[in-house]
């Protein structure tokens, strides 16, 4: 799993055994984007995110990076990630609210094509996921508070076994794939906090059929859906298949 920083690229060996915790900002300015700030207009904030889908949208057609590897394509992606998640004042606050009862998984845009999905992930305090996998590249960026993800990877006997530790804070952005890595359990680092982080998948992830996975490795099928049913206006409109079905998440859902 490669996890990336304003400052670096760190690249941690998702085979070790041994944990491992970065982060790329000083304490005094971890909770820095734990608020959103004033805006004067709500239509120049939703601005950064058209600029976003449209580079992401322009990176997917561009059949010179499509020639080139999975690992080019994200660091491309990353690039346009980290000026969105600069600010935090584009993201409606319908999409920053969490849930008591479990984490909240917002589309924001689904390219047409199923070629790219961005979604808000919203953390109530001490909420986690179960160990996941996605199936598809993906980026993950932290807006407000602070997030840990607990890779996993199988060994050679077929067991689960947990790998490196990260945490990123706001500014930081991981990278999960098939190819780098893309089993793990994430969990809201702070106990009496919401975090927000805005993950990006090559993928209408709603759609995705993936696999929860129990501590001795067994694997379950979902498919996750969103928890909203109607799109914020932060583009121009497109039409989308999701119905009030497909917003309930099974993700969260499993037994």
């Amino acid at each position: 799993m490669i996890h990336l920083t304003k400052e670096r690229i760190v690249a941690t060996n998702v085979s070790s055994s041994t944990s491992t915790l970065t982060s790329a900002s000083p304490v005094a300015s971890r909770a820095r984007l734990a608020q959103p700030a004033a805006v004067s207009s709500p239509a120049a904030a939703t601005k950064p995110f058209e600029r976003f889908v449209d580079a992401l949208t322009a990176l997917v057609s561009d059949t010179a990076v499509q020639t080139r590897d999975e690992h080019a394509l994200m660091l491309a992606a990353r690039s346009a990630l980290d000026v969105l998640i600069a600010t935090d004042t584009w993201l409606p606050p319908a999409y920053a609210v969490p849930s008591e009862q479990r984490y909240q998984q917002y589309l924001l845009y689904a390219d047409p094509l199923d070629r790219f999905s961005v979604v808000s992930f919203v953390w109530g305090p001490g909420q986690s996921t179960p160990i996941h996998n996605h199936t598809v590249w993906g980026l993950i960026g932290m807006l407000r508070g602070a997030e840990r993800s607990q890779t996993f990877h199988y060994q050679d006997d077929g067991h689960l076994v947990p790998g490196p530790e990260t945490v990123l804070y706001p500014g930081d952005i991981d990278i999960v794939s098939p190819t780098l890595g893309d089993i793990h359990r994430v969990s809201n680092l702070y106990p009496d906090q919401v975090s927000v982080s805005i993950h990006v998948y090559g993928a209408d992830i709603g759609k995705v059929s993936r696999s929860v996975f129990s501590d001795d490795g067994t694997q379950k099928q979902f498919i996750s859906g969103y928890s909203n049913g109607a799109l914020p206006s932060l583009v121009k409109p497109i039409t989308h298949a999701y119905g009030k079905q497909a917003a309930t998440s099974e993700f969260i859902h499993h037994d």
